[in-house]
């Protein structure tokens, strides 16, 4: 049995990811953590805790692994109280700044856990990277544009998982100049273009366009719904409690599992 604590447990994925848990066989909820809602019984005989009292909270139920979908100032705290419960760790928040991500980094080695940080966790959404990078390789000299959609609460823009479609496009084309939207005269130089819509209840839907002379090609992943994301989690925090210390990737994940 897999003893897992859960932050952001009141919050759209945290609901679900319960709902996963309530329904497996080799899964505990051993601690929920968020900071509206405490007191609310969740599942089994656990309630709601304050995420103040995070390092307490991970000190007491000492759970094998945390899995974090919050915000990023949020989560960087709750990485460093599971960093200092030797608590392996599944970190799905995205928006993470350069800085925070170091430090996030720097946390996550020198107290020797194991993370998988990932902007998402769908099974679907690894093979659509895999899949645009097979395209760009071989369509080097074609435009590319991405585009995401998202709910009208999401917070960041654009998302984690467009922003790592632009890291497999720049790497794979060689292309630095990346252009988040267009306004005015923008003649279309040697780019990546980048375009976020806000609206409505998308869960999420991301398109990568390859366009060259006379033809274009669309890679298009749509998430009906979070369940997705959520057991992608689940499978992620199945894997990282018997993995090596450091930062390991979805890829990773699905690869050996």
């Amino acid at each position: 049995m897999i003893d897992v604590a859960l932050t952001g447990a009141r919050g759209r994925m945290g609901s679900l990811i319960i709902d996963e848990i309530r329904s497996s066989q080799d899964l505990k909820l051993v601690a929920a953590i968020d900071i509206v809602g405490v007191g609310e019984h969740v599942l089994g005989d656990v309630s709601i805790s304050d995420a103040r009292e995070v390092r307490r909270v991970l000190g007491e139920s000492q759970p094998d692994v945390l899995i974090d979908f919050t915000v990023p100032s949020a989560a960087l705290e709750n990485i460093r109280a599971a960093a200092d419960n030797g608590v392996a760790l599944v970190v799905g928040t995205t928006g993470f700044s350069d800085e925070q991500f170091s430090i996030i980094k720097d946390t996550i080695n020198n107290a020797g856990i194991a993370a998988v940080i990932s902007p998402n966790f769908s099974l679907g959404v690894n093979i659509f990277w895999k899949l645009v990078e097979m395209a760009a390789r071989s369509l080097s000299d074609y435009d590319v544009e991405i585009v995401e959609l998202h709910h009208r609460r999401k917070k960041d823009a654009p998302s984690g998982t467009a922003m790592k479609t632009v890291e497999i496009l720049r790497r794979s084309l060689g292309i630095e100049n990346i252009l988040y939207g267009r306004e005015g005269m923008c003649e279309r130089g040697r780019e990546i273009g980048v375009h976020a819509v806000r609206a409505g209840d998308i869960v999420g839907d991301h398109i990568v366009l390859f366009a060259g002379p006379g033809e274009r090609i669309e890679i298009k992943h749509q998430a009906h719904s979070r369940s997705a994301f959520a057991t992608g989690a689940l499978r992620a925090a199945r894997w990282v409690v018997k993995a090596p210390p450091g930062i390991h990737s979805m890829e990773e994940v699905l690869a050996s599992s």
